[in-house]
């Protein structure tokens, strides 16, 4: 492990702190090392790489079409889509997670379309790394 310095104005430095505090960090160099992750993710994402995520979507079941059409929408993607899930909510609202795997740009086109019917509550990608570069 290689062991580095940091200079930071005393203003950033006393936010960062409150930062760690309200995350649970014990140190430093944990929240340093996140961000550091964190910003190598972005950039896999950003160089269109190969990339995992999961979109969450919530939407309205009684909407007329909807699920026929996020199911289409999804055919249509199926060689990025690794797994999904249908979790029924409550009458109106049903959850559906959809691991996928591929493209960062096919990806993100797929999560924009999932977005976009009328009924849809709800959406989310969240972006991560296949590790390979971590």
């Amino acid at each position: 492990m290689e062991r580095f310095s940091i200079s930071m104005e005393d203003d950033l430095l006393e936010k960062f702190d409150r930062h760690l505090s309200r995350r649970g960090y014990s140190n430093r160099s944990e929240a340093v090392r996140d961000l550091v992750r964190k910003t190598l993710v972005d950039e896999e994402w950003e160089s269109g790489e190969e990339v995992v995520g999961v979109i969450t979507l919530v939407f309205d079941h009684h909407q007329r079409q909807l699920q026929e059409k996020l199911t289409e929408i999804q055919h249509d993607h199926c060689r990025i889509i690794i797994s999904s899930t249908h979790v029924h909510l409550d009458h109106h609202n049903c959850l559906e997670v959809i691991i996928v795997k591929g493209d960062a740009g096919k990806v993100r086109e797929l999560a924009d379309r999932l977005k976009a019917p009328r009924g849809v509550k709800s959406s989310e990608l969240t972006a991560t790394t296949t590790g390979r570069r971590l």
